[in-house]
C-alpha cells in the first residue's frame, strides 16, 4: 500500500513515477541564503516504486553530514532508470554547470527542508 501524500515532494514523486515508471534522479543539497543558493552535496538515486516519502529522504540526506535547507531534483534521463556509471557522469556534468549557472535550478524540482516546492527567481538590480 502506498503511503499518503503529505508534502509537495511526495506529490511530485508519485506523479513522476506515474508518468515514467521507475527512474533515476539526480539531486543536489543546497544552502538557501537570503539572496543566494549554494550547492553543498550531490548524489543520484534509483526510484523504484512510488512509496518513498519526504521523511525517508530527509533521513538519507542526513548522511551527507552538512546542514542543508533545500534540495533540487532532476530526472537523470527520459529513459527511466540509468546505469550507475551514466548517472555519475550526468551528475558530474550537471554539478559543474550548476556551479557556473544557478538558473539550472529552474529546470529541476526544488524543495525546502519541509518538502515544500520552491521556485528560484532572479533578483532585479536596485
Amino acid at each position: 500500500m502506498t503511503p499518503p501524500v503529505e508534502t509537495d515532494f511526495d506529490e511530485w514523486l508519485a506523479a513522476a513515477h506515474a508518468d515514467t515508471g521507475d527512474f533515476t534522479v539526480l539531486f543536489v543539497l543546497m544552502e538557501i541564503g537570503e539572496t543566494s543558493v549554494i550547492p553543498l552535496r550531490s548524489a543520484w538515486l534509483h526510484v523504484v516504486g512510488d512509496e518513498t516519502r519526504w521523511s525517508e529522504m530527509v533521513a538519507l540526506f542526513a548522511g551527507a553530514g552538512v546542514p542543508w535547507s533545500g534540495v533540487v531534483f532532476w530526472r537523470a534521463g527520459r529513459e527511466g532508470l540509468v546505469p550507475d556509471a551514466e548517472a555519475r557522469a550526468r551528475l558530474n556534468a550537471l554539478t559543474h554547470r550548476l556551479h557556473e549557472d544557478r538558473k539550472l535550478i529552474r529546470d529541476g524540482d526544488f524543495f525546502d527542508a519541509d518538502g515544500l516546492r520552491l521556485r528560484l527567481e532572479e533578483m532585479k538590480p536596485n
